[in-house]
């Protein structure tokens, strides 16, 4: 294995390293090629590749075979096309007013989910006519339906006027979200599914697509031309309930700072939350809620705290997460020491555990893993 080290916080100085495998990101996205087929497994990088690092992600990804790129932003586009010139680049988020020359410059595809964007992109590329964009490259994009999400998209009523419109133009995508993709929705899901096939009728020649992560694994819902996994590539399980088919690609580790004793009665942390019942050993560590430890991790009289792990034996979270530091039980630890370091996510802490013990989402806990880490990649 290489390592690839950040430079911004040495490892000395740093309170926790964060260790990013780029090799099982790259045999997740193979391994979700495999299960899709002939559909073509594309990746969503946006919020700097969930928070690992948009550079590195990405070129792990295009030497796996990744070719599509999903992002929210047009300057996240930016970034990911001064890594690949043959990148094909969605931007999710649309056509924010203004902006289409940016996605001329740098060859990008907007998703347009309204009547307003796409007259604004009709009238853009009618400036350019035969000619494509300034680079040379053809103008296109993709169309986002509204199938239940109400969120971003095109309504029904909005189909007719969306194929005059787009008669003028060159589309490549037609696309919508699952608003329901874990277990327990084949419903809905299926629903979402019929009124997607309905709604893309009116363009029956150009590539669809639908399944994020969650929904590659759903049963009996088509696959159509391109999937979009996020999540999934980033070792998050894209079937909740069930053994997670993807492998870990984070480990989190902080270091301990002090290590003391508390009496039966004295409490920990802002406010108190948490009162010792009998004679506990406590380390403070080296991290907070400004590196993306929830506040909801936190361990109180009511609520056990979320656990971190160190030699094999769980250590939960007791009183409030600060800002910088917090405090974990290590009383049935023997031998620990100031230095001495703890993980918070890895082998035996999955991001979808920190998740539901913290009463949160793994993309959120993912997305905001701060910046004050020592950051090493990994790669075969």
């Amino acid at each position: 294995m290489t390592d690839l080290a950040q430079a911004d916080v040495s490892l000395l100085e740093a309170g926790a390293i964060l260790s990013i495998d780029l090799a099982a990101i790259g045999r997740n996205w193979q391994s979700l090629q495999a299960v899709c087929g002939e559909a073509e497994c594309g990746a969503v990088v946006k919020a700097d590749a969930y928070g690992l690092g948009l550079e590195p992600v990405v070129h792990a990804l295009i030497k796996a075979g990744c070719k599509t790129f999903f992002v929210a932003h047009v300057f996240e586009g930016r970034r990911v096309r001064a890594l690949s010139a043959e990148a094909v680049i969605y931007i999710l988020n649309g056509l924010v007013p203004g902006t289409a020359p940016a996605y001329a410059e740098v060859n990008l595809r907007p998703i347009l989910g309204s009547i307003a964007e796409i007259q604004e992109w009709v009238q853009f590329c009618a400036l350019f006519g035969n000619r494509g964009s300034p680079n040379g490259s053809p103008m296109t994009a993709g169309l986002q339906f509204d199938t239940g999400l109400n969120r971003l998209g095109l309504k029904p009523a909005d189909l007719p006027a969306a194929k005059e419109l787009t008669e003028r133009l060159n589309l490549s995508l037609l696309l919508s979200h699952f608003a329901w993709s874990g277990r327990g929705s084949e419903a809905r899901n299926e629903g979402q599914s019929v009124t997607f096939d309905e709604m893309r009728a009116l363009w029956p020649d150009v590539p669809a697509s639908l399944a994020n992560s969650s929904g590659i694994f759903l049963d009996k819902m088509p696959l159509h031309q391109i999937v979009r996994p996020g999540y999934a590539l980033y070792g998050g399980n894209p079937t909740p309930g069930r053994r997670n088919p993807m492998q870990a690609v984070l480990r989190l580790e902080a270091r301990i700072l002090q290590v003391q004793n508390v009496e039966p009665g004295e409490t920990i942390g802002y406010d108190g939350q948490y009162t010792a019942r009998a004679r506990q050993r406590l380390a403070t560590i080296n991290i907070g809620y400004a590196d993306g430890i929830p506040y909801s991790a936190k361990g109180t009289d009511a609520k056990q705290g979320a656990d971190t792990v160190i030699d094999g034996k769980r250590c939960p979270f007791l009183g409030r997460i600060s800002m910088d530091l917090s405090v974990i039980d290590v009383s049935q630890v023997p031998d620990i020491a100031r230095g001495s370091v703890v993980e918070l996510l890895g082998p035996t802490i999955s991001i979808d555990e920190l998740a539901a013990r913290s009463e949160t989402i793994g993309y959120e806990i993912m997305t905001k893993l701060g910046q004050r880490f020592y950051r090493r990649y990994t790669r075969l």
